[in-house]
């Protein structure tokens, strides 16, 4: 990988795996595009290694809280942080489940056809406007309950898919619920904790057993996808708090637009 490379797929990861607009679909678009050779799913995992910590460090006081909580739990005592802690774990069942259907029947395909990427960029873009627009902006994370967390997180399932975009689909699906922007993108970043920490083991104990290794591009990318996932979670935050989500709509609009174009003319 050149540095170009490196860098381009680094940002491209870290600013979109946390706006609502398809980390997955743009980390495939992105080498298609620039006609270069598919940098693989080492370096894909190393990239999403980048934005769990970046995750992490930005959200490490709600993180430090779950933990507290969830030791709580242990010692027989349940305080709202800790429930909170079992319904993550709880809502991240759906998409391991998922995850393991789409491998045992064959459709790890689906992870680089780009017209799927394309139909499901302006597919979810309409169910994420309607959401926004219909949702009533009343319930905060205080009032998350079991049922509708595994909504959230049935949502989350379905971003295995690319193109869907896994924030934008789970914050749509908060909003739906009637969560407020800010705490509908709280809720979905830690969410994704658990979900992209199993990912990351999974794909990277599979590239290791057929020979694939771990490399400093790839350790390159996950640092500067850090940086760069840093800088997003704090702009969307700041962002949502004062606007909708209809930029990013328009975005999956015009992104899903042009893909088709380049597909079928």
């Amino acid at each position: 990988m050149t540095l170009e490379q490196i860098i381009v797929l680094a940002v491209v990861q870290g600013i979109t795996e946390f706006l609502p607009i398809s980390s997955s679909g743009h980390l495939i678009l992105v080498p298609q595009l620039m006609h270069w050779q598919d940098q693989g799913l080492v370096v894909d995992v190393m990239t999403h290694l980048g934005t769990l910590l970046a995750v992490l460090i930005y959200f490490w006081r709600d993180v430090w809280r779950l933990i507290v909580g969830a030791l709580e739990l242990f010692k027989g005592k349940v305080t709202d942080d800790g429930r909170l802690a079992i319904y993550i774990v709880l809502a991240t069942i759906p998409a391991v489940a998922f995850g393991v259907v789409l491998k045992k029947f064959g459709f790890a395909d689906l992870e680089r056809n780009v017209a799927i990427i394309a139909w499901n960029t302006i597919l979810y873009g309409i169910l994420m406007l309607i959401a926004d627009m219909v949702g009533p902006q009343e319930r905060t994370m205080k009032n998350m309950t079991l049922g509708s967390a595994l909504i959230i997180g049935v949502a989350q399932a379905l971003a295995l898919i690319p193109g869907t975009s896994r924030s934008g689909v789970t914050m749509t699906a908060a909003r739906f619920l009637g969560f407020t922007r800010p705490d509908s993108a709280r809720f979905s970043f830690l969410l994704a904790i658990p979900a992209t920490a199993g990912a990351i083991v999974f794909t990277v104990g599979d590239a290791l057993a057929s020979g694939q290794g771990v490399t400093m591009d790839a350790v390159y990318c996950a640092a500067l996808t850090f940086v760069a996932g840093i800088l997003a979670i704090a702009f969307l935050m700041n962002l949502i708090r004062r606007i909708s989500f209809l930029p990013f709509v328009l975005y999956r609009m015009a992104l899903g637009g042009f893909l088709l174009v380049l597909l079928y003319s």
